[in-house]
């Protein structure tokens, strides 16, 4: 995405050039952040295909320089009903002047759910669906399931978390999914990126939707 797009939000705040913001962050730990610029318009189409038909409650993880956050207000998401998780410092400052009318918080995705119940996010209900930008390959596999499991338990049951990655095969290995009760299909790929992506769609099986819809109902009754 390119800076010239105007922040959203009456109480939208002018920033510095996203693109700079982005590789400011990559000089200072390029361990933490996998590209040199912010995702691409084709990389940010391709995610949002993935939500639900019908989805009107978004998590995004990591949300970075807003390049998702700005597609997927512009799909119709409102702001109200999005919620930006991130834990880069400067990342956090810029979407908040971006982003204003949106649930933008600081903190670490492993806590997710108490961070949103903090916010009030979740007093209208679970989310939809998750979006990720984190760099889910380079993390260990403890990690990858702590932030799994954080994600599915703001998700609705039948709620997916949408990944991308610039590996060849899924960033989360297929048996540790098995051992989460998840599965993962392919969704598209987004050539013009830089580097190149793939966006991953990970569920819950079946077995575990209905235990988690199961679930739900009984908190509630």
């Amino acid at each position: 995405m390119t800076s010239t797009q105007p922040p959203i939000g009456k109480n939208a705040k002018p920033a510095a050039p996203a693109a700079w913001i982005f590789f400011r962050q990559w000089l200072k730990n390029p361990l933490s952040i996998a590209a040199l610029s912010p995702s691409g318009r084709q990389l940010a189409r391709q995610m949002i295909a993935e939500l639900p038909p019908q989805a009107e409650r978004v998590i995004e993880l990591g949300g970075g320089t807003g390049v998702f956050t700005r597609a997927m207000l512009a799909h119709g998401i409102a702001p109200k009903n999005l919620l930006v998780l991130e834990l880069n410092d400067e990342f956090y400052a810029h979407l908040r002047g971006q982003f204003p009318d949106a649930h933008v918080i600081h903190g670490n995705a492993c806590e997710l759910k108490a961070l949103a119940q903090r916010d009030g996010f979740l007093d209208a209900g679970p989310a939809d669906a998750a979006i990720s930008g984190l760099g889910l390959l380079s993390m260990s596999r403890s990690l990858q399931r702590s932030i799994l499991e954080s994600a599915f338990s703001v998700l609705k049951p039948a709620g997916r978390l949408i990944q991308f990655t610039y590996g060849p095969s899924s960033p989360v290995p297929r048996d540790l999914l098995a051992e989460m009760g998840l599965q993962v299909r392919r969704g598209g790929f987004a050539w013009w990126n830089v580097p190149p992506a793939s966006v991953y769609v990970y569920t819950r099986n079946r077995s575990e939707a209905i235990h988690a819809q199961r679930a739900g109902g009984d908190r509630r009754s």
